[in-house]
């Protein structure tokens, strides 16, 4: 029986918003998974040199169409890592500077 990638390790554990920066969080993902650096890049196209730099810290959160590649990856939805969180609500207060001042006021005090 041929299982797909959300079906390795024990998914049913997983929370469902990581609250651990992006490298750790890819690097818990992969551990749970039993993924290796190679596996994962075999399955996401991008270089197992790339994918060490992005869990170690010496790059950059990548985009957040690299992001949905490794969430599908690793059998998660985009929204587990904290980064592509807080750009979608970044993404959406740029639309709407009223609430912005709203939020900043209310951060102040």
């Amino acid at each position: 029986m041929l299982r797909t990638w959300a079906q390795e390790g024990d998914v049913s554990r997983r929370k469902r918003f990581s609250e651990e920066a992006f490298g750790p969080t890819v690097e818990r993902l992969m551990t749970d998974s039993g993924i290796t650096y190679r596996q994962l890049a075999a399955r996401t196209k991008l270089s197992a040199g790339y994918l060490n730099h992005l869990v170690h810290g010496n790059r950059p959160v990548p985009s957040n169409g690299v992001v949905q590649t490794l969430a599908g990856a690793l059998g998660v939805e985009p929204e587990h890592f904290r980064e592509y969180r807080l750009r979608v609500i970044t993404d959406k207060l740029e639309a709407m500077p009223e609430l912005i001042d709203r939020l900043y006021k209310r951060l102040e005090s």
